[in-house]
């Protein structure tokens, strides 16, 4: 399909209908009419993930859902939902089959934002013109200068909305009751003061020290850092390196907005609207599909669903961005305290997946940094399980969630009901630095977990 298709919203399966939302969550109401008209049994409703933009989501539809037609039995007609909510793309990441990893002009200045990715954040972050130019300039730069550092952090913070003057705190809960769940690390810390709540802890750190945590991660995921993973390398040794965590400081920023406005959009936008088109149309089977933090748009949704409601029939969650923790209703760490979801798996008539894969460097890289930002005694790549994400190691503390590989769970099937932990790393597996299989999402194996899931086959 060419781009232009893509970007008309037209895809290879059909009836389909695109389903938009704004930051705030609200409807488009044309799309929404669109969709309430899919003459359909089985409704799929898909939400793409935070390294999305209008084309790259709709091929990302187009591609994902092209095997369904031929896996879905007899008496069942499909209607294709894609959810199309604000995000943001950083062009110089790539995504498997979508599109080569984006080369910078000059080796050697892997920091520096391409005219791509600088036009979406210009967008995401509307009006800061001057701060962005000044961004990509020390970007592009790499001063050798700690206090260019502390203009970069600081610029970072005002892009982001955030006042640090007054923060303190410390370890902060995240989804795991209050959520940990960008799809790069952001750790919540549990701000006092009457300004400011909820501060990921990389605003509140020494900038450099932040930098030089997500340098050295970025060295772990695979990425070229230059002097960062040479020997001897020290803050007192040159700074030049730690602008490849500068950047990768940019994108948490991102990540910090989009992770409170993938839940906004869910429990706002799409869950109400499904809930109206549930109401109006109540023998239409609903099944929810996110992947990263479309993920978490879809699982917020269910705080949407009215007691008793059986129109959701299933969810699958393809690298989900947010914790691992989200749906129990005790944290091991915290026993007085549930996830963010706790319990909502009981909103669905069917089986809640949560597809992972240890391939994917963005869940299981940069999620470990959460807790040595946050004061944490863990090592800087060590694993600590109270921000680890639901797309890196399924389900967690709750009691009879099934884990199951990809091949039993096609051969033996799915449980009817319940949390489901699916390890996907057979074909979850490829992707460059920094993210890795993050994005690896478009495979028939996944589709047929879908129509399993939701009891659709043949």
């Amino acid at each position: 399909m060419s781009d232009a298709t893509a970007a008309a919203g037209g895809i290879g399966v059909g009836p389909y209908a695109e389903l938009t939302f704004d930051a705030d969550g609200d409807v488009d109401q044309g799309t929404q009419d669109a969709v309430a008209a899919l003459e359909a049994t089985d409704l799929l409703v898909f939400a793409h993930g935070w390294n999305s933009d209008r084309s790259t989501s709709t091929r990302l539809f187009d591609r994902f859902y092209a095997p369904f037609p031929g896996l879905v039995g007899p008496g069942v007609r499909l209607g294709y939902v894609g959810v199309v909510w604000p995000s943001i793309r950083f062009s110089d990441e790539p995504i498997p089959d979508f599109d080569p990893h984006g080369a910078l002009a000059e080796p050697g200045h892997g920091t520096a934002l391409d005219p791509a990715t600088l036009r979406a954040l210009g967008e995401f972050w509307p009006g800061r013109v001057a701060e962005l130019d000044r961004v990509a300039e020390l970007l592009e730069e790499r001063p050798d200068s700690a206090a260019a550092f502390t203009e970069f952090g600081a610029l970072v913070r005002e892009l982001a909305g955030v006042d640090v003057v007054d923060a303190g705190g410390g370890g902060g809960a995240g989804d795991a009751g209050g959520a940990v769940d960008p799809a790069g690390a952001a750790a919540a810390v549990a701000v006092a003061g009457p300004v400011v709540r909820d501060v990921p802890a990389i605003f509140t750190l020494d900038v450099l020290e932040v930098c030089r945590a997500f340098t050295e991660g970025l060295a772990e995921a695979g990425a070229p850092v230059g002097g960062a993973a040479e020997p001897g390398f020290s803050l007192g040794g040159g700074l030049r390196a730690l602008w490849n965590g500068a950047k990768e400081l940019l994108r948490q920023a991102t990540y910090y907005q989009m992770k409170k406005r993938a839940g906004v959009v869910g429990e706002r936008g799409l869950g109400p609207v499904l809930a109206e088109l549930a109401g109006r149309r109540p023998a239409l089977r609903i099944h929810l599909i996110g992947h990263s933090f479309g993920a978490r748009v879809v699982s917020f949704s269910l705080r949407a669903v009215p007691d008793g409601a059986r129109y959701v029939k299933s969810a699958t969650l393809l690298q989900g961005a947010f914790s691992h923790y989200a749906f129990t209703d005790r944290l091991p760490h915290d026993k007085g305290s549930g996830g963010a979801l706790r319990g909502m798996q009981r909103r669905v008539d069917g089986p809640v997946l949560a597809c992972h894969s240890p391939y994917d460097s963005a869940l299981k890289v940069f999620y470990p940094l959460a807790s040595r930002m946050a004061g944490d005694s863990a090592g800087l790549l060590g694993f600590d399980e109270r921000w680890g994400a639901i797309g890196h190691d399924g389900v967690q503390a709750v009691p009879g969630a099934p884990r199951l590989t990809l091949d039993a769970a096609l051969r033996a099937g799915i449980p009817e009901a319940g949390c489901v932990s699916v390890d996907t790393g057979s074909v979850v597996r490829r992707g460059g630095p920094p993210s890795g299989a993050h994005s690896d999402i478009c495979h028939e194996e996944l589709a047929r977990l879908v129509v399993a899931a939701g009891r659709m086959g043949r």
